[in-house]
């Protein structure tokens, strides 16, 4: 199967579901010696939980959704979080640092990634005390309500439109950015890095072990690669099997894009890695990449590949082939069901795959292709694009619903689950994260219950 290289670029940038585990407790104490003794609330509410909550520390945590705002038709940012717990998404990506938008996540428990824009980095390339500037109001004003865990600095620098400008920036803003949460004691908990395209992978970048950065890149590479490596921040990538897709529809076969099950698989004959989907082959292009920079035979020498955005979209123009409802619906579907059951990608089996899908909603205000505004999960007006395959989006039955409530506070122990809880639209099949959500209240129900029989 022939396959073009992989360093076509995302134009312009715009679940956490919990888990199964089992816990067995083991009660050894008499009815006699529970008469003798009232153990307190805590400990009743903590047996319980562990009885019925499974676990949230599982692979499908690893999915998260790219929230971008290029629209004017755009719901309230207050009723986002809602929308994201209605579908179980607990990571989001935000591709700047909005206080009206932060402030909608707070207290909701939602990790968020926010973005530093591009015209930001030389002010804080060149200061540090911009970066420091920066820090207090966009991360520190709002932690610990407003779940920070990383920050981009800048979106595909290296390639984009001003990179000759900004190019030399990236490094010494990312590097006086870690600095000024460093001294804010926050360093530990926010980690700096930045979004790439696969554009900085030289051509040909195919077969993966063959990857290397381009040339011209290097001198930026190189120290960034460092950083990486010193913080133990990833190092993200925008990943879109689409676009190699659609630049070659009669060498790439569409079920190796969409990354179906049973599609025909690749094997590279330079490692004898076999790679059953063209995601986890561009994920290890870039880890290919980064070992040919660090060192031959370090796997990635420890920096960790993350991908920052990935999906389909669900419209285009005539000649952007595949761009459809059906085959939206089979990729995210498939992603998702990918990252939940996976055990990392060919060369880092031990990684898992990490990846925030693009995007959240349809953007009517994008530049470029009509695919460009046509790569949201939902539209504006909250209904769903698509159906997921393997998860059905339905109404909520409470349609009526204005509430613009966050998913904290006296809703996080709500039994009413997504269909009672706003306007907008769920994913059904029983939601891990409101089975995670269902079984609390249960337990807390429980524990009242035991108590009134102590």
């Amino acid at each position: 199967m022939r396959l073009p290289s992989l360093f076509l670029r995302r134009h312009s940038p715009a679940f956490l579901l919990c888990g199964s585990s089992s816990t067995l407790l083991r009660h050894r104490r008499s009815s006699m010696a529970l008469q003798r003794s009232k153990p307190p609330l805590l400990i009743i509410l903590l047996l319980l939980i562990a009885l019925v909550v499974p676990s949230a520390a599982t692979s499908a945590a690893l999915v998260g959704v790219n929230y971008g705002r290029v629209g004017d038709n755009l719901p309230p940012s207050e009723t986002v979080p809602r929308l994201l717990a209605s579908i179980g998404v607990g990571r989001v990506r935000l591709y700047d640092a909005d206080p009206a938008v932060l402030r909608a996540f707070a207290n909701t428990g939602v990790e968020l990634i926010v973005g530093m824009p591009d015209r930001c980095l030389p002010p804080v390339a060149a200061d540090s005390t911009e970066g420091l500037a920066w820090a207090r109001a966009h991360v520190q004003a709002f932690v610990p309500a407003v779940k920070i865990v990383a920050i981009t600095v800048g979106n595909e620098v290296l390639t984009g439109a001003n990179a000759s400008a900004l190019a030399h920036c990236l490094v010494p803003a990312m590097e006086n950015l870690h600095g000024a949460l460093a001294s804010l004691g926050l360093d530990r908990d926010v980690a700096v890095t930045s979004a790439h395209s696969l554009a900085v992978l030289a051509t040909p970048s195919y077969p993966p072990s063959g990857a290397v950065f381009r040339p011209d890149l290097l001198p930026y590479v190189r120290p960034l690669l460092a950083f990486h490596a010193r913080t133990g921040s990833p190092f993200f990538v925008n990943a879109y099997p689409y676009f190699a897709y659609v630049s070659d529809p009669s060498g790439v076969a569409l079920e190796y894009a969409l990354l179906d099950q049973g599609s025909v698989a690749f094997t590279d004959r330079a490692t004898g890695l076999r790679y059953a989907n063209l995601l986890h082959a561009q994920v290890d292009a870039v880890y290919h990449a980064i070992a040919a920079v660090v060192s031959p035979s370090s796997k990635g020498g420890g920096v960790e590949v993350r991908v920052s955005e990935t999906g389909w979209p669900s419209a285009g123009d005539a000649n952007e082939t595949g761009a459809t409802p059906e085959n939206a619906a089979r990729y995210n579907g498939n992603l998702m069901r990918l990252v939940a059951g996976q055990k990392g990608t060919p060369l880092v089996p031990g990684t898992p795959l990490r990846a925030y899908v693009f995007a959240l909603f349809n953007e009517n205000q994008k530049a470029g292709p009509s695919s460009e505004r046509n790569y949201g999960l939902f539209k504006p007006d909250g209904t769903p694009a698509y159906q997921l395959v393997g998860l059905s989006l339905h109404q909520a039955s409470n349609s009526t619903s204005s509430s613009t409530d966050g998913i904290g506070g006296d809703d996080e122990a709500s039994t009413t689950g997504p269909d009672g809880e706003s306007g907008f639209f769920s994913i059904s099949a029983a939601s891990p994260d409101w089975q995670c959500r269902a079984a609390v209240a249960a337990a807390i129900a429980g524990a009242s219950v035991f108590l009134k029989l102590l």
